[in-house]
């Protein structure tokens, strides 16, 4: 082995990487994705029933997901089901939260400051900038084409 060259090498790596089930995983994504919606489904039916108007469970919904989400990364629980579960487990806002909670808790000895609150959205943060920025964008658009 000492002597492959680098096209034997990727040869012999190839081999012995394990190849995914493409199958399985688009299986898992899709019923873990769909299951974390259905409790969405659930929360939102709950804070209707209990008299909440639809503004109230609007912002009452995606704030449970949210907080049960930061909860279920803070003790493990959420990695996981990522692991499991793969890009089921990330498109629904929950992922959002695990992206924001996990690089806090991985940082933490770093400190509050430097630790904490600076490595915080070191995964969210590209998203969110693309997200505001595109939307500013679009709006001038649809502004300057609706004058």
């Amino acid at each position: 082995m000492k002597n492959m060259n680098s096209e034997e090498y990727s040869k012999y790596v190839e081999k012995k990487v394990p190849k995914p089930s493409y199958l399985r995983n688009c299986i898992r994504a899709f019923w873990v994705g769909g299951l974390i919606c259905t409790l969405g489904q659930v929360f939102l039916n709950y804070y209707t029933y209990i008299g909440l108007d639809k503004k109230e469970v609007a912002s009452a919904v995606p704030m449970t997901l949210v907080f049960l989400s930061a909860l279920f990364t803070g003790i493990g629980l959420y990695d996981r089901l990522g692991r499991y579960a793969g890009a089921g487990s990330i498109v629904p806002i929950t992922g959002f939260a695990n992206s924001i909670v996990s690089p806090a808790m991985e940082y933490k000895r770093e400190g509050y400051v430097f630790g904490v609150a600076a490595k915080m959205f070191v995964i969210a943060g590209p998203v969110l900038v693309y997200g505001y920025g595109s939307s500013i964008i679009y709006g001038i658009i649809y502004y300057l084409a609706n004058r």
